[in-house]
């Protein structure tokens, strides 16, 4: 069998290692939100969680606070300039891949949930529920107050608040 030509051989090299970058996006990204990363021109959003929207506002101590905000800030700041590693496992209706990130071995998704900047999305799956029910016990972020679930406040913009012992 003859060998192929060092050119070719180069380019499905390159054509497989793009294929398995596909699946393990990789590099520093931007936030978009509580749970979207942008890597590479590609939307990711991360695996089993869901935060607030960037419009989206909870109560605290009976004033209106940016919960959406500050959980894009708060994943902003724990990214910081450094790079993660994702694992995809799924893609969303929109093209979003849908990944389990990781920086230095950290889950991203489990910071945010245990941080109560972000619900375990359990429509989805359950990974993070012991996380959200920390949260809740120490009444971080969104546990602090009162919020509807990015899920209702979705869906519409009106949706109840409550409080975290209604929870």
């Amino acid at each position: 069998m003859p060998r192929p030509a060092p050119a070719l051989a180069c380019a499905l090299c390159l054509v497989m290692g793009a294929a398995a970058a596909d699946n393990r996006p990789a590099g520093i990204p931007a936030v978009i939100d509580g749970d979207t990363l942008d890597l590479h021109g590609q939307r990711i959003r991360l695996w089993g969680i869901d935060a607030p929207e960037s419009r989206q506002l909870c109560q605290r101590g009976g004033s209106p606070w940016r919960c959406g905000q500050a959980a894009a800030l708060g994943l902003a700041d724990r990214i910081g300039r450094r790079p993660v590693a994702c694992e995809v496992r799924d893609t969303d209706r929109w093209g979003r891949l849908i990944a389990l990130c990781r920086q230095n071995g950290e889950d991203l998704s489990e910071c945010m949930v245990r941080g109560g900047l972000a619900l375990a999305f359990r429509r989805y799956a359950r990974d993070y529920v012991p996380a959200e029910d920390d949260a809740r016990t120490r009444r971080r972020g969104l546990w602090s107050g009162a919020f509807a679930p990015p899920w209702a406040w979705r869906r519409d913009k009106d949706a109840p608040m409550t409080t975290a012992e209604a929870r």
